[in-house]
């Protein structure tokens, strides 16, 4: 179509693949993305102005380093299930006309008013999860569904939303943000979603290697190092390098208290992997 951020992805696409996007683009340039360069630009032009003797104010400004306006986002609204992504007017409708429709397996059913668990043993087949995946994180049922279906695209849907979340949210990697008390009860949700699941999100994988180099040791430190426990078992070496040798440099250097939480993190690792792999065991000989 003719959506503007669409029209722009294209032309991305174009400008290094050209011989994939055959159609006719518009040939006026507007910024979409963010330029990569952008910092290095910002920060060059800062000690240019600070050669010529511009104030610490603008300085902070060129870099990008002043205080940001608040954000006002409301943290709960990500965790409380929205109107379901099914057209409630239609549905309203559709039982006005004949209630019994409702209980035919092609009507969704609005997942709002899934309250009980016979809701969901009776209407499992024609659920549909919410548009803001994060409601599925504190709601028991519909992590119940999550286990049972084993949608890729559900999981890919969480990946992409908690990974932004993580990364925007992060109290020890964005500056100046008031948010740590919000922060601390979004990863706590996370841990008791896997505690649930019995399975780490690959999101909080990521979002752990890419993180830990610059964290204190401090900040969040019992929800961090319980996120630590429920790692996947994956590659070692990528393990020594993203995880351990970033935790020994703390764990050197810090307080016996510390050094005793990560000890338990890691043994309740390890646990996990074990409990992993018996299923996994059990799985194939009963096959």
């Amino acid at each position: 179509g003719t959506q503007s951020h669409l029209q722009a992805l294209l032309s991305l696409y174009k400008l290094f693949c050209p011989e994939q996007v055959t159609i006719t683009l518009s040939g006026k340039t507007k910024t979409f993305f963010k330029n990569s360069e952008g910092p290095w630009k910002a920060a060059i032009t800062a000690v240019r102005q600070r050669n010529r003797g511009i104030s610490p104010l603008s300085q902070a400004m060129f870099l990008g380093t002043s205080k940001p306006q608040s954000r006002k986002r409301k943290w709960n609204a990500q965790l409380v299930i929205p109107a379901s992504s099914t057209n409630i007017n239609n549905l309203e409708q559709v039982r006005r006309k004949n209630p019994v429709c409702l209980y035919n397996a092609n009507v969704p059913f609005p997942v709002e008013q899934l309250k009980t668990f016979p809701q969901l043993l009776k209407n499992i087949h024609r659920l549909e999860f919410p548009s803001q995946m994060g409601s599925v994180l504190t709601n028991p049922l519909l992590l119940h569904y999550m286990n049972c279906v084993k949608d890729e695209s559900i999981y890919l849907r969480l990946y992409y939303w908690m990974g932004q979340m993580l990364q925007e949210e992060c109290t020890w990697c964005v500056v100046d943000n008031p948010n740590e008390e919000e922060f601390k009860s979004f990863l706590e949700s996370i841990y008791k979603a896997e505690c649930f699941l019995q399975e780490g999100f690959s999101a909080c994988e990521e979002f752990l290697y890419k993180t830990l180099p610059f964290w204190d040791g401090f900040c969040c430190r019992p929800e961090v190092l319980s996120l630590v426990s429920w790692i996947p078992l994956s590659n070692l070496s990528n393990m020594n390098s993203y995880l351990y040798d970033t935790l020994a440099q703390l764990f050197f250097t810090s307080s016996i208290y510390f050094k005793c939480s990560v000890l338990e993190s890691l043994k309740q690792l390890l646990q996990n992997w074990l409990n992993c792999s018996v299923i996994q065991v059990d799985l194939a000989f009963s096959s």
